[in-house]
């Protein structure tokens, strides 16, 4: 088992190592995070102006939430995994893995660990430039539980977000192009992911719906979790939900592959 995993390991090490080359990339663009976070504090402040609360929460639980949506998208985004998988399958490239004992899911997500373990770390170098600024706004629930269903809250995030774009790479088996899909998808994802305003303050009955669906699962979840806009039960219900999406995404990744693969034959690629 553990000689099988060595392949893997080493697609990780070689995924760090190629990250860490335009690691000053991903610190500058975590710095330029920092303007969007300053917009969202004028936005929100401006909300708030005259009011308590906002569905029910203060203005430093609000803020706190998108500092913490901020963290989670350097930490669980996938970034351009799609494209990359998608530039694989159209020069070939993929063919290296048909002939040799690797899952290609596999290997990709090893990259994109690799990956995420350096953005999620270099965006700490910008906050910790904001810490002095934005330490009076945050204010983080206290009960252990949030710790122990939030961390498998963003592992599972982080799935969804691969399998999602690893999904989007598939489609290339049967279009040259993907970009239109990506983009519509990221709209989506701006919107119900809860990155524009919480989606509890949705109404009840279109928030319930949107909770049905997977994105929430990709940043949002967690995100309620650790800043206490979920209790317990709903979030262990809602950390089944998402272990489910995680099946079904896993589940068409596979059959997108195993039906790209004969169509890719088929062409002679």
């Amino acid at each position: 088992m553990f000689p099988a995993l060595e392949k893997y390991r080493q697609a990780f090490l070689v995924g760090l190592q190629s990250n860490l080359v335009y690691r000053w990339n991903f610190a500058i663009r975590g710095f330029f995070s920092l303007f969007h976070l300053a917009v969202v504090f004028i936005l929100w402040g401006a909300a708030f102006e005259g009011a308590g609360n906002i569905g029910g929460f203060d203005l430093r639980q609000t803020l706190t939430y998108f500092i913490t949506i901020l963290a989670l998208q350097f930490l669980v985004s996938a970034f351009n995994e799609d494209y990359q998988i998608s530039e694989e399958i159209r020069n070939g490239l993929i063919n290296q893995f048909l002939l040799k004992p690797i899952n290609y899911f596999a290997y990709r997500f090893s990259i994109f660990v690799a990956a995420r373990l350096v953005s999620g770390t270099l965006i700490l170098i910008p906050l910790l430039f904001a810490l002095p600024v934005i330490g009076d706004y945050l204010t983080f629930p206290a009960e252990p539980w949030r710790l122990a269903v939030g961390l498998p809250a963003v592992l599972l995030s982080a799935l969804i977000q691969f399998c999602i774009a690893y999904c989007f790479g598939m489609l290339t088996f049967w279009f040259l192009e993907i970009q239109g899909f990506v983009i519509l998808s990221l709209a989506i994802e701006a919107v119900l992911g809860g990155q524009i305003f919480p989606l509890d303050l949705m109404s009840p009955d279109l928030f319930a719906a949107s909770m049905l669906l997977p994105y929430p699962y990709q940043m949002y979840f967690p995100a309620a979790i650790f800043t206490g806009r979920f209790g317990f039960e709903e979030s262990l219900w809602c950390l089944g939900i998402q272990a489910c999406w995680v099946g079904i995404l896993l589940t068409v990744g596979h059959g997108l592959w195993l039906r790209g693969l004969r169509r890719h034959t088929a062409v002679g690629g």
